[in-house]
């Protein structure tokens, strides 16, 4: 599979995605290991680390951002039509603690393409359990 920073502009220490396991037309799994000295676990329930739920979120988004930058490289974009941004989120249920040391799995697909907006959903296991599901959109934004 290529990088992942190939895809999207995200980088260290911003970066939720570690790996593409899977990548087609309209899904993809993607893998993160939740390094334990992140700083963030620092203040995150001290004593008892917790990985934060918006970071598990963040995780689908630029799962979803790589898709799409994916899909418009193969229409021939060359990755250039512009970069997915964020533009709504719903339904976010949290259901499963992610510690340090976890390995998750990322899986997101597309409900729907109209123009250059992406209606998605993601989820996030941690050992085959799930830990969050979310519905987001993104727009691509040129420039």
């Amino acid at each position: 599979m290529d990088n992942v920073t190939g895809f999207i502009p995200h980088r260290p220490p911003f970066l939720y995605v570690d790996e593409i396991l899977e990548l087609t037309d309209t899904n993809i799994v993607t893998s993160k290991r939740i390094d334990p000295a992140e700083p963030f676990f620092e203040g995150h329930y001290p004593g008892n680390p917790i990985m934060p739920g918006v970071l598990l979120c963040e995780a689908v988004f630029q799962s979803g951002a790589i898709l799409i930058a994916s899909i418009c490289r193969n229409k021939g974009g060359g990755g250039a039509d512009g970069t997915p941004v964020l533009t709504r989120i719903s339904s976010a249920k949290f259901k499963k603690i992610v510690r340090p040391g976890d390995t998750i799995t990322i899986c997101t697909s597309i409900k729907e393409a109209i123009s250059n907006a992406y209606y998605m959903k993601g989820n996030v296991t941690v050992d085959g359990k799930a830990a969050v599901t979310v519905e987001f959109a993104c727009c691509v934004v040129k420039g």
